[in-house]
Protein backbone atom coordinates (compact mmCIF):
# COMPACT_ATOMS: atom_id res chain seq x y z
CA UNK A 1 0.00 0.00 0.00
CA UNK A 2 1.08 3.57 -0.60
CA UNK A 3 0.01 6.85 0.97
CA UNK A 4 0.85 10.51 0.49
CA UNK A 5 3.88 10.28 2.74
CA UNK A 6 5.45 7.32 0.96
CA UNK A 7 5.15 3.53 0.70
CA UNK A 8 4.01 1.71 3.84
CA UNK A 9 4.20 -1.89 4.98
CA UNK A 10 1.89 -3.03 7.79
CA UNK A 11 1.20 0.62 8.54
CA UNK A 12 4.92 1.53 8.85
CA UNK A 13 6.62 4.04 6.57
CA UNK A 14 9.25 2.09 4.63
CA UNK A 15 11.39 5.15 3.88
CA UNK A 16 11.44 6.10 7.57
CA UNK A 17 12.56 2.60 8.57
CA UNK A 18 15.21 2.59 5.84
CA UNK A 19 16.54 5.93 7.08
CA UNK A 20 16.84 4.59 10.65
CA UNK A 21 18.58 1.42 9.47
CA UNK A 22 21.01 3.48 7.37
CA UNK A 23 21.79 5.65 10.40
CA UNK A 24 22.38 2.57 12.56
CA UNK A 25 24.64 1.05 9.91
CA UNK A 26 26.64 4.28 9.66
CA UNK A 27 27.02 4.46 13.44
CA UNK A 28 28.15 0.81 13.48
CA UNK A 29 30.79 1.54 10.83
CA UNK A 30 32.15 4.51 12.78
CA UNK A 31 32.19 2.45 15.98
CA UNK A 32 34.08 -0.37 14.24
CA UNK A 33 36.64 2.11 12.93
CA UNK A 34 37.02 3.65 16.40
CA UNK A 35 37.44 0.20 18.00
CA UNK A 36 40.05 -0.77 15.41
CA UNK A 37 42.02 2.46 15.78
CA UNK A 38 41.94 2.74 19.58
CA UNK A 39 43.35 -0.61 20.69
CA UNK A 40 43.53 -0.81 24.47
CA UNK A 41 45.76 -2.97 26.57
CA UNK A 42 43.55 -5.69 28.12
CA UNK A 43 45.99 -6.12 31.01
CA UNK A 44 45.93 -2.47 32.07
CA UNK A 45 42.56 -2.63 33.79
CA UNK A 46 43.46 -5.90 35.52
CA UNK A 47 46.79 -4.57 36.79
CA UNK A 48 45.10 -1.42 38.03
CA UNK A 49 42.48 -3.41 39.97
CA UNK A 50 45.15 -5.61 41.53
CA UNK A 51 47.21 -2.60 42.56
CA UNK A 52 44.16 -1.01 44.15
CA UNK A 53 43.51 -4.20 46.14
CA UNK A 54 47.15 -4.30 47.23
CA UNK A 55 46.96 -0.70 48.42
CA UNK A 56 43.74 -1.44 50.31
CA UNK A 57 45.39 -4.34 52.11
CA UNK A 58 48.41 -2.20 52.94
CA UNK A 59 46.09 0.49 54.26
CA UNK A 60 44.33 -2.03 56.45
CA UNK A 61 47.66 -3.07 57.97
CA UNK A 62 49.33 0.30 58.41
CA UNK A 63 46.31 2.35 59.47
CA UNK A 64 45.92 2.10 63.23
CA UNK A 65 42.59 3.87 63.62
CA UNK A 66 39.30 3.83 61.83
CA UNK A 67 39.57 7.50 60.88
CA UNK A 68 42.93 7.00 59.16
CA UNK A 69 41.61 3.95 57.40
CA UNK A 70 38.57 5.89 56.16
CA UNK A 71 40.78 8.59 54.69
CA UNK A 72 42.58 6.03 52.55
CA UNK A 73 39.37 4.76 51.00
CA UNK A 74 38.30 6.67 47.92
CA UNK A 75 34.78 8.07 48.14
CA UNK A 76 32.35 8.44 45.29
CA UNK A 77 29.90 11.31 45.61
CA UNK A 78 27.31 9.75 43.29
CA UNK A 79 27.17 6.44 45.10
CA UNK A 80 27.15 8.25 48.44
CA UNK A 81 24.06 10.18 47.37
CA UNK A 82 22.39 6.97 46.24
CA UNK A 83 23.23 5.25 49.50
CA UNK A 84 21.94 8.18 51.58
CA UNK A 85 18.74 8.31 49.56
CA UNK A 86 18.14 4.57 49.95
CA UNK A 87 18.88 4.81 53.68
CA UNK A 88 16.48 7.73 54.12
CA UNK A 89 13.73 5.74 52.36
CA UNK A 90 14.50 2.74 54.64
CA UNK A 91 14.78 0.33 51.73
CA UNK A 92 18.47 -0.53 52.26
CA UNK A 93 19.01 -3.91 53.91
CA UNK A 94 22.37 -5.39 54.88
CA UNK A 95 21.58 -8.79 53.37
CA UNK A 96 20.54 -7.14 50.13
CA UNK A 97 23.75 -5.11 49.96
CA UNK A 98 25.94 -8.15 50.72
CA UNK A 99 24.19 -10.23 48.06
CA UNK A 100 24.65 -7.47 45.47
CA UNK A 101 28.32 -7.07 46.42
CA UNK A 102 28.95 -10.80 46.06
CA UNK A 103 27.31 -10.88 42.62
CA UNK A 104 29.40 -7.92 41.51
CA UNK A 105 32.55 -9.68 42.76
CA UNK A 106 31.55 -12.82 40.85
CA UNK A 107 31.02 -10.69 37.74
CA UNK A 108 34.53 -9.26 38.03
CA UNK A 109 33.45 -5.81 39.25
CA UNK A 110 35.66 -4.94 42.21
CA UNK A 111 33.94 -1.75 43.38
CA UNK A 112 31.62 -2.51 46.30
CA UNK A 113 29.90 0.85 45.86
CA UNK A 114 28.34 -0.44 42.66
CA UNK A 115 26.02 -2.51 44.85
CA UNK A 116 24.19 0.69 45.78
CA UNK A 117 23.88 1.50 42.08
CA UNK A 118 22.27 -1.90 41.44
CA UNK A 119 19.80 -1.45 44.30
CA UNK A 120 19.07 2.14 43.27
CA UNK A 121 18.40 1.03 39.67
CA UNK A 122 15.80 -1.46 40.92
CA UNK A 123 13.97 1.46 42.49
CA UNK A 124 14.38 4.11 39.78
CA UNK A 125 14.40 2.28 36.44
CA UNK A 126 10.88 0.79 36.83
CA UNK A 127 9.58 4.31 37.48
CA UNK A 128 11.44 5.76 34.50
CA UNK A 129 10.72 3.01 31.98
CA UNK A 130 7.26 2.15 33.29
CA UNK A 131 6.29 5.82 33.63
CA UNK A 132 7.64 6.59 30.16
CA UNK A 133 5.74 3.68 28.67
CA UNK A 134 2.54 4.69 30.50
CA UNK A 135 2.92 8.28 29.32
CA UNK A 136 3.51 7.22 25.73
CA UNK A 137 0.70 4.65 25.66
CA UNK A 138 -1.99 6.30 27.75
CA UNK A 139 -0.94 9.95 27.66
CA UNK A 140 0.00 10.40 24.00
CA UNK A 141 -2.29 7.55 22.85
CA UNK A 142 0.59 5.65 21.25
CA UNK A 143 -0.26 2.17 19.89
CA UNK A 144 -3.91 3.18 19.77
CA UNK A 145 -4.72 0.46 17.25
CA UNK A 146 -3.61 -2.23 19.72
CA UNK A 147 -5.96 -3.87 22.18
CA UNK A 148 -6.00 -2.81 25.84
CA UNK A 149 -4.40 -6.09 26.90
CA UNK A 150 -1.47 -5.66 24.50
CA UNK A 151 -0.93 -2.05 25.57
CA UNK A 152 -0.92 -3.05 29.22
CA UNK A 153 1.51 -5.86 28.36
CA UNK A 154 3.92 -3.29 26.88
CA UNK A 155 3.64 -1.15 30.00
CA UNK A 156 4.16 -4.14 32.33
CA UNK A 157 7.08 -5.38 30.24
CA UNK A 158 8.81 -1.99 30.45
CA UNK A 159 8.35 -1.85 34.23
CA UNK A 160 9.61 -5.42 34.71
CA UNK A 161 12.58 -4.79 32.38
CA UNK A 162 13.49 -1.75 34.47
CA UNK A 163 13.37 -3.74 37.70
CA UNK A 164 15.24 -6.82 36.46
CA UNK A 165 17.50 -5.21 33.84
CA UNK A 166 20.52 -4.65 36.10
CA UNK A 167 20.23 -8.14 37.65
CA UNK A 168 19.98 -9.78 34.23
CA UNK A 169 23.07 -7.89 33.05
CA UNK A 170 25.10 -8.86 36.13
CA UNK A 171 23.95 -12.50 35.97
CA UNK A 172 24.98 -12.62 32.32
CA UNK A 173 28.44 -11.35 33.24
CA UNK A 174 28.67 -13.95 36.02
CA UNK A 175 27.70 -16.80 33.69
CA UNK A 176 30.23 -15.81 31.03
CA UNK A 177 33.02 -15.27 33.53
CA UNK A 178 32.32 -18.54 35.36
CA UNK A 179 32.39 -20.48 32.11
CA UNK A 180 35.75 -18.98 31.16
CA UNK A 181 37.18 -19.80 34.58
CA UNK A 182 35.86 -23.37 34.37
CA UNK A 183 37.64 -23.91 31.05
CA UNK A 184 41.03 -22.85 32.37
CA UNK A 185 40.89 -24.42 35.82
CA UNK A 186 42.33 -27.89 34.91
CA UNK A 187 45.37 -26.29 33.27
CA UNK A 188 45.80 -23.99 36.27
CA UNK A 189 45.71 -26.93 38.69
CA UNK A 190 48.34 -28.75 36.62
CA UNK A 191 50.59 -25.71 36.83
CA UNK A 192 50.00 -25.50 40.58
CA UNK A 193 51.09 -29.14 40.86
CA UNK A 194 54.29 -28.37 38.95
CA UNK A 195 54.99 -25.33 41.15
CA UNK A 196 54.34 -27.32 44.33
CA UNK A 197 56.67 -30.11 43.23
CA UNK A 198 59.30 -27.50 42.36
CA UNK A 199 59.27 -26.29 45.97
CA UNK A 200 57.45 -22.96 45.59
CA UNK A 201 55.26 -21.68 48.39
CA UNK A 202 51.52 -21.44 47.90
CA UNK A 203 51.42 -17.69 47.36
CA UNK A 204 54.39 -17.83 44.98
CA UNK A 205 52.74 -20.72 43.12
CA UNK A 206 49.52 -18.73 42.67
CA UNK A 207 51.49 -15.72 41.44
CA UNK A 208 53.47 -17.84 38.98
CA UNK A 209 50.35 -19.58 37.64
CA UNK A 210 48.55 -16.27 37.20
CA UNK A 211 51.52 -14.96 35.22
CA UNK A 212 51.56 -17.99 32.94
CA UNK A 213 47.78 -17.95 32.36
CA UNK A 214 47.51 -14.18 31.87
CA UNK A 215 47.08 -14.35 28.10
CA UNK A 216 45.08 -17.58 27.77
CA UNK A 217 42.69 -17.24 30.72
CA UNK A 218 42.82 -13.65 32.01
CA UNK A 219 39.79 -14.05 34.31
CA UNK A 220 41.30 -17.00 36.15
CA UNK A 221 44.71 -15.31 36.24
CA UNK A 222 43.06 -12.26 37.78
CA UNK A 223 41.56 -14.32 40.60
CA UNK A 224 44.81 -16.18 41.26
CA UNK A 225 46.78 -12.92 41.32
CA UNK A 226 44.35 -11.43 43.82
CA UNK A 227 44.57 -14.57 45.96
CA UNK A 228 48.37 -14.38 45.89
CA UNK A 229 48.24 -10.75 47.05
CA UNK A 230 45.83 -11.57 49.87
CA UNK A 231 47.96 -14.52 50.98
CA UNK A 232 50.85 -12.12 51.43
CA UNK A 233 48.95 -9.43 53.33
CA UNK A 234 46.08 -10.99 55.27
CA UNK A 235 46.78 -12.21 58.77
CA UNK A 236 44.75 -15.41 58.22
CA UNK A 237 45.64 -17.32 55.07
CA UNK A 238 42.34 -19.20 55.34
CA UNK A 239 40.52 -15.92 54.66
CA UNK A 240 42.37 -15.47 51.36
CA UNK A 241 41.17 -18.86 50.11
CA UNK A 242 37.63 -18.20 51.31
CA UNK A 243 37.66 -14.90 49.45
CA UNK A 244 38.52 -16.83 46.28
CA UNK A 245 35.44 -19.02 46.74
CA UNK A 246 33.42 -15.89 47.51
CA UNK A 247 34.43 -14.20 44.24
CA UNK A 248 33.92 -17.20 41.92
CA UNK A 249 30.54 -18.90 41.56
CA UNK A 250 31.95 -22.33 40.78
CA UNK A 251 31.87 -25.60 42.71
CA UNK A 252 35.29 -26.60 41.39
CA UNK A 253 36.84 -23.51 42.95
CA UNK A 254 35.21 -24.41 46.27
CA UNK A 255 36.86 -27.83 46.00
CA UNK A 256 40.24 -26.20 45.40
CA UNK A 257 39.70 -23.87 48.35
CA UNK A 258 38.77 -26.76 50.64
CA UNK A 259 41.90 -28.65 49.55
CA UNK A 260 44.10 -25.63 50.17
CA UNK A 261 42.64 -25.02 53.62
CA UNK A 262 43.08 -28.65 54.63
CA UNK A 263 46.62 -28.64 53.31
CA UNK A 264 47.45 -25.51 55.33
CA UNK A 265 45.82 -26.94 58.45
CA UNK A 266 46.96 -30.56 58.46
CA UNK A 267 50.14 -30.36 56.38
CA UNK A 268 49.05 -32.94 53.79
CA UNK A 269 51.04 -33.08 50.50
CA UNK A 270 49.74 -30.34 48.23
CA UNK A 271 50.89 -31.84 44.93
CA UNK A 272 49.09 -35.18 45.37
CA UNK A 273 45.84 -33.51 46.43
CA UNK A 274 45.92 -31.10 43.50
CA UNK A 275 46.72 -33.94 41.09
CA UNK A 276 43.52 -35.73 42.14
CA UNK A 277 41.54 -32.52 41.67
CA UNK A 278 43.07 -31.97 38.24
CA UNK A 279 42.04 -35.45 37.11
CA UNK A 280 38.49 -34.87 38.35
CA UNK A 281 38.23 -31.50 36.59
CA UNK A 282 39.52 -32.92 33.32
CA UNK A 283 37.02 -35.78 33.51
CA UNK A 284 34.27 -33.26 34.16
CA UNK A 285 35.36 -31.18 31.18
CA UNK A 286 35.39 -34.29 28.98
CA UNK A 287 31.91 -35.24 30.18
CA UNK A 288 30.64 -31.75 29.34
CA UNK A 289 32.10 -32.02 25.86
CA UNK A 290 30.51 -35.44 25.36
CA UNK A 291 27.20 -34.09 26.60
CA UNK A 292 27.30 -31.26 24.07
CA UNK A 293 28.24 -33.71 21.31
CA UNK A 294 25.31 -35.95 22.28
CA UNK A 295 22.91 -33.01 21.96
CA UNK A 296 24.05 -32.16 18.44
CA UNK A 297 21.75 -34.61 16.57
CA UNK A 298 18.68 -33.23 18.30
CA UNK A 299 19.82 -29.64 17.76
CA UNK A 300 20.56 -30.27 14.07
CA UNK A 301 17.11 -31.76 13.44
CA UNK A 302 15.32 -28.41 13.12
CA UNK A 303 17.72 -26.77 10.62
CA UNK A 304 17.88 -30.07 8.74
CA UNK A 305 14.10 -30.14 8.32
CA UNK A 306 13.70 -26.44 7.61
CA UNK A 307 16.62 -25.72 5.28
CA UNK A 308 18.41 -28.82 4.01
CA UNK A 309 15.56 -31.22 3.19
CA UNK A 310 13.45 -28.71 1.17
CA UNK A 311 16.48 -27.82 -0.92
CA UNK A 312 17.26 -31.50 -1.43
CA UNK A 313 13.69 -32.23 -2.53
CA UNK A 314 13.79 -29.33 -4.99
CA UNK A 315 17.06 -30.53 -6.50
CA UNK A 316 15.92 -34.17 -6.79
CA UNK A 317 12.24 -33.77 -7.70
CA UNK A 318 12.50 -30.48 -9.60
CA UNK A 319 13.75 -31.93 -12.94
CA UNK A 320 11.22 -34.77 -12.76
CA UNK A 321 8.38 -32.33 -12.10
CA UNK A 322 9.49 -30.18 -15.04
CA UNK A 323 9.66 -33.24 -17.34
CA UNK A 324 6.19 -34.36 -16.28
CA UNK A 325 4.82 -30.88 -16.83
CA UNK A 326 6.35 -30.68 -20.34
CA UNK A 327 5.03 -34.16 -21.24
CA UNK A 328 1.50 -33.26 -20.14
CA UNK A 329 1.56 -30.08 -22.17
Amino acid sequence: MTSGGGPTLFGIDVLWVATILAAVATAAVFFAIYAAVTVRDPMAKRVKALNERREQLKAGITASTTKKRAKLVQQNDTTDRMRNMLASMQVLQDTQVKEAQQKLAQAGIRSKDMAFVIIFSRLVLPIILGGGAALAIYGFNYLSDWSDLKRFGVFAGAAIAGYKGADIYVNNLIAKRTDLIRKGLPDAIDLLVICAEAGLTVDSAFARVSKELGSAYPELADEFSLTSIELGFLTERRQAFENLAYRVNLDHIKGVVTTMIQTEKYGTPLASSLRVLSAEFRNDRMMRAEEKAARLPAIMTIPLIMFILPTLFIVILGPAACSISDAML
